[in-house]
């Protein structure tokens, strides 16, 4: 929600209870606005309207909730074609959770595609990092992540979603959770660096720092209506809340680990992909405390493609040519990663398993083998026409999925 201002917003807000509300006190303004028209395409917000403030100079704006919400608010200083603004961003902590679905339907599904959600970085209101030339940075993300879209979508396999289509705001702790609506196998968000001086230069990727990674953990842990996201229908047999949590908490550290090493590895290969195309600025992938990279069970990236800041990199990033060669690294290294270690239940996986080969090695048997790979002796024999249980060293044996 965003309120238009002649002037910087003074405000100050608090929330009620039974029923919830969110209230703002905006100094040296009036009523005159007619609010019963404001827009509303969901179902946490019941209805924006006035009330009597304490300061007769200032006017008191009532969002009614339909449950509760986490409000942040903040001013944004005036950027073409927009005057001052204040951003009423409300985080709905208990919408109806969907991710017990996600899980249900990635299980169910074989051979399905490998999700990729692709998140351009700010939007509407907020234009990111503006460059000398004026170039905003919500405009540059948005290309490369429809570029980035275009190559994801023709590849056999693969399929892309986008946090935003749009020149339209959503607020950093929003996108990961739409990631996880639509089931994303990873979340790559798209960004342009700035600094006060011209002369920084060169790309960057970005993923989630230890210490923020902590903090998403307990935050999720205090979440209790999330615990049956992280188990399942195994959740639904478990009476006793202390285990649950314990268990819980135990799958989400390991999810959460999981990410994050899958973070820095994919995040790697981006490094080594764009540097073909663009300088970087940094050669290993930096940890950050960034919001859109909080998701704990969805491996997330954060891309910086060059300094909007730097005249000559500005230029670069308004070529369609580079921004096209920028897209092109990220999915060569997205592909490169998914190649390597698709998800279960992929087509690509799949794939993998149909085509498995192993070269016998000192000291292995079939019985070895056969619990490496998860398959029985039986089926390992069949694949590969024999009679008896001997393997040479050096044989070259076909692994079958099951």
């Amino acid at each position: 929600m965003v309120l238009d201002l002649q002037q910087a917003p003074e405000f100050t807000y608090f929330t009620l209870e039974n029923p919830h509300r969110l209230v703002v006190d905006l100094a040296n303004t009036d009523d005159s606005l007619d609010l019963s028209n404001v827009e509303n395409d969901g179902d946490l917000i019941s209805r924006v309207r006035y009330s009597s403030p304490k300061n007769t100079r200032a006017s008191r704006v009532v969002v009614e909730l339909n449950r509760k919400a986490d409000p942040t608010l903040f001013a944004m200083t005036p950027t073409a074609p927009y005057g001052h603004r204040l951003v009423i961003d409300l985080n709905d902590i208990n919408a109806p959770q969907r991710s017990q679905v996600v899980i249900d339907e990635r299980n169910n599904h074989r051979d399905r595609d490998i999700i990729i959600a692709i998140d351009a970085g700010h939007g509407g209101e907020d234009p990111g990092s503006i460059g000398p030339a004026g170039t905003y940075e919500k405009h540059i993300t948005l290309s490369i992540a429809k570029k980035l879209e275009a190559r994801v979508n023709a590849e056999r396999g693969m399929r892309a979603v986008m946090t935003r289509k749009g020149d339209y705001y959503i607020s950093p702790n929003r996108r990961p959770e739409l990631a996880r609506q639509k089931k994303a196998d990873l979340l790559v968000s798209i960004h342009a660096d700035a600094f006060s001086q011209p002369e920084p230069r060169g790309g960057s990727v970005w993923v989630l720092s230890t210490g923020r990674a902590d903090t998403e953990l307990g935050r999720w842990m205090e979440k209790t209506e999330r615990h049956s996201e992280l188990l399942g229908g195994a959740a639904e047999v478990i009476t006793d809340k202390a285990s649950e949590r314990y268990l819980a908490e135990t799958i989400l550290g390991l999810s959460m680990d999981h990410s994050m090493a899958t973070s820095y590895d994919l995040g790697n290969k981006v490094v080594e992909e764009m540097k073909q195309v663009t300088s970087m600025h940094k050669r290993v992938p930096q940890a950050a405390s960034l919001a859109v990279l909080t998701s704990p069970d969805i491996p997330s990236i954060l891309v910086e493609v060059g300094f909007i800041s730097n005249p000559q990199e500005e230029k670069n990033l308004n070529w369609a040519k580079h921004r096209q060669r920028l897209a092109d690294s990220m999915f060569s290294a997205v592909k490169r990663y998914f190649k390597q270690i698709p998800p279960d239940g992929t087509l690509w996986a799949s794939e993998r398993d149909e085509n498995r080969t192993h070269r016998v090695r000192s000291g292995e048997s079939l019985s070895l083998l056969a619990q490496r790979y998860n398959v029985k002796v039986s089926s390992i024999k069949k694949a590969n026409n024999m009679t008896t249980d001997v393997v040479q060293i050096g044989q070259l044996l076909n692994i079958p999925s099951t």
